[in-house]
């Protein structure tokens, strides 16, 4: 006991070290969000955090692409086809005496942006390549064989279950992302879709997956850094240097999800939301993107690509519609340090929070399915 309140007071002491070079190396002021995610960072695993912090303010660089740094790239959204889009309810024409009203929604207030409902199906084409219950969408120049090939093929890691040690990180390198806080199908237009309220942000969905993966006995550490707060650009430098550390605490982490929002939206404005009804509830349509090789920077794309389509099949088997394609394009996402390591997209700016944390309860009930938990 004695030896491990000593190891947290030294990690604290470089920690508060590291922060205030973060905080003196910034043009912004670490705001009281960010020093929250630090803290709770730190409590759940110091020397992590600590040499996260410390690599943060070395500002060190790693192997990316340009657009994960652009805050309007939007490369990996794609509007919905017409037969995609949902009917937008409204009044009924006429209503006899003994019909049940139609539920109608309440008028949107003055100034306010349409929010369209869609639901993204499987895909057709040469670009869709099966995956059990579901597809991935190819936009690679590998062969379809060659991606086909992959899936099926074992998981490139092994879950150990009931671990003491840590087994899934989730962590957020766009942490501040966040959505709709009612469930109407209109949105403030000065409402940009970021918060550092942990309770409403990205994090908070990632808390669901982590609760969901513990309670099934996968030992699962959620990292809470605002990785793109006080600044967007640099994010995915920061979350690399996050990442390392956790897994030099515990090599025993097999797998890191990168849990993220997507952003759709039409030129006029118009936001979509990507939904599916799951068990008689609205769930956001998730997404998940596993990257591929682009002169070497991802040498274990393939593995990464099996456990995207084992997922992938297992969401669509146990909750056919919620999973849009597995997006599978050259992207970085640092997704070379595991061959566990995915991102995924937990609906749209569109959808409500509770759409998305209830997506989040989902798709960790179809990732311990698939370790053999439960």
């Amino acid at each position: 006991m004695a030896r491990a309140l000593r190891r947290l007071a030294t990690a604290a002491a470089a920690a508060v070290v590291a922060a205030a070079s973060v905080q003196a190396a910034s043009s912004s002021p670490v705001g009281a969000g960010q020093a929250a995610a630090m803290l709770g960072s730190l409590l759940s695993a110091p020397a992590a955090a600590a040499g996260a912090m410390r690599q943060m303010a070395d500002g060190a660089q790693y192997a990316q692409t340009v657009d994960e740094d652009e805050l309007g790239s939007g490369f990996w959204t794609e509007l919905p086809t017409e037969d995609e889009l949902l009917p937008t309810p409204t009044p009924a024409a006429s209503s006899a005496p003994d019909s049940t009203p139609q539920e109608t929604p309440a008028a949107p207030p003055e100034g306010s942006m349409p929010i369209a409902e869609a639901h993204y199906g499987k895909g057709e084409g040469d670009l869709y390549i099966p995956c059990g219950a579901g597809t991935i969408k190819n936009l690679t120049d590998l062969p379809a064989a060659e991606v086909a090939a992959e899936v099926g093929q074992p998981l490139p890691f092994a879950i150990e279950l009931n671990s003491s040690e840590p087994q899934v990180l989730i962590m957020h390198t766009h942490a501040t992302e966040t959505y709709q806080l009612h469930d109407d199908l209109w949105y403030d237009p000065s409402f940009n879709a970021r918060s550092t309220d942990n309770a409403v942000n990205m994090t908070a969905v990632g808390a669901v997956i982590a609760g969901v993966l513990n309670d099934a006995g996968i030992h699962t550490v959620q990292d809470t850094t605002l990785h793109d707060y006080p600044s967007y650009t640099g994010a995915y430098e920061r979350s690399n240097a996050t990442v390392r550390h956790w897994l030099e605490e515990y090599p025993s982490i097999k797998v890191v999800l990168d849990v993220h929002r997507d952003a759709i939206e039409y030129e006029d404005g118009t936001r979509v939301k990507p939904v599916a009804e799951i068990g008689g509830l609205k769930a956001a349509q998730v997404m998940i993107i596993c990257g591929a090789d682009n002169g070497g920077n991802l040498p274990n794309f393939k593995q990464n690509l099996r456990f995207a389509a084992a997922w992938q099949d297992k969401i669509e088997t146990m909750f056919p519609g919620l999973a849009r394609p597995v997006l599978f394009d050259y992207r970085y996402y640092n997704q070379d340090l595991t061959t566990g390591s995915l991102l995924i997209e937990m609906g749209g700016h569109g959808n409500c929070l509770e759409e998305a944390k209830y997506s989040g309860q989902l798709v960790a009930q179809a990732l311990a399915a698939l370790f053999g938990a439960g």
